[in-house]
């Protein structure tokens, strides 16, 4: 299903300002699973559908740190963007996904010069600072038990009936592995321990949030 104005809050805010001529050169894109060929030099992407892994990896020992696990609201590359300078982050697509290219430049004049993009960018800007700023805080100070939990927290959609995992409910042992800085054995054994004491359930490619309140429990500060 494509995204419309009505659901997505990107389109209402490009839509905004579609009386700057530059952001007349958007263009929807389609990506499949799989794909990585992100052209970031030239181009900003808002994600509208879909999920995106960026992530960085040493290739002496195979070991990967996801630093952004992306979807609908999300943006890429903000440095880039903001710094002028190319970056060596891996981008690769987990899900078909459908994005809106915009040449970088034209970004980066939308930026300086209209008040409504930048209500919008700013906000989103904190945002990540602080999700780094807990990456960085969680493997540091903290297990990998206590990881996985705050991990958990971060990603509850609380605005659903019942609350459930987003984004990340269906990852794959190693990528949750490469989020909290552990391997898939490790973390494989640490979920196993989630279910035993009732905080989640495990299926094929699938967890499942049981018991919010135990897992909010569980979280150290």
């Amino acid at each position: 299903m494509h995204a419309t104005i009505d659901n997505q809050p990107i389109l209402k805010t490009l839509n905004e300002v579609t009386h700057v001529p530059i952001i007349q050169r958007q263009k929807r894109i389609f990506v499949k699973k799989g794909e990585s060929d992100f052209n970031t030099e030239r181009f900003f992407y808002f994600i509208l559908t879909g999920k995106i892994k960026i992530s960085q990896i040493n290739f002496e020992t195979s070991k990967e740190q996801i630093l952004y696990l992306l979807s609908s609201g999300d943006m890429f590359e903000v440095t880039a963007l903001l710094d002028g300078k190319p970056s060596d982050y891996l981008i690769e697509v987990l899900d078909d996904s459908e994005l809106v290219e915009v040449p970088i430049e034209d970004v980066r004049e939308l930026l300086s010069k209209e008040p409504a993009f930048q209500r919008f960018f700013f906000p989103y800007i904190a945002k990540q600072l602080r999700n780094m700023e807990e990456l960085a805080v969680d493997l540091s100070l903290y297990d990998v038990y206590q990881r996985l939990i705050r991990l958990f927290a971060r990603y509850v959609d609380e605005n659903a009936k019942n609350p459930k995992l987003k984004i990340i409910e269906n990852l794959s042992h190693e990528e949750l592995a490469s989020m909290v800085g552990s391997v898939r054995k490790v973390v494989n054994r640490t979920l196993q321990k989630l279910k035993k004491d009732g905080i989640i359930d495990l299926s094929r490619k699938q967890i499942k949030l049981l018991d919010l309140q135990k897992l909010l429990q569980k979280v150290e500060y």
